[in-house]
């Protein structure tokens, strides 16, 4: 099975303020500049889906798991034979927001979506990252 993850801490955003732009999947066109479209059908919760279509590539449907109403979620993109899951987490310290995010590709074909999308994702974290701070600190 093939992972990454990243991990940032910030002090200058509330856990609140980055939950809401994490959630508000059909704003995230707004802050995320490698995505064409995103959109949500029904409420943020297990079992809802996001159309999402990235720069570059198809149309996809994510599916919603593991959601914690301000503080956590999964994404999962089925692709033929493999299965990529993205978690993201917040998690409140004294002085800080760490926000977490960790990937992983599971299935026969994991090593061919891998290198086809999921590197390409992994590498582009930290900008990710960084640009979900921003948004969250623009209000």
């Amino acid at each position: 099975m093939w992972t990454r993850s990243y991990s940032k801490v910030v002090n200058d955003v509330s856990l609140a303020r980055l939950w809401e732009v994490w959630s508000d999947v059909d704003l995230w066109t707004e802050w995320q500049d490698d995505i064409d479209s995103a959109r949500l059908e029904g409420p943020f919760e297990d079992g809802s889906i996001i159309h999402f279509k990235p720069k570059g590539g198809p149309a996809l449907k994510l599916g919603l798991q593991d959601v914690r109403a301000g503080s956590a979620f999964t994404d999962v993109t089925h692709f033929p034979l493999a299965r990529m899951y993205d978690a993201h987490e917040l998690v409140a310290h004294d002085g800080g927001v760490e926000i977490r995010v960790r990937m992983w590709l599971q299935g026969p074909l994991a090593f061919l979506w891998r290198r086809l999308v999921a590197q390409k994702v992994a590498d582009g974290l930290p900008e990710q990252t960084a640009r979900l701070v921003e948004r969250a600190r623009r209000g």
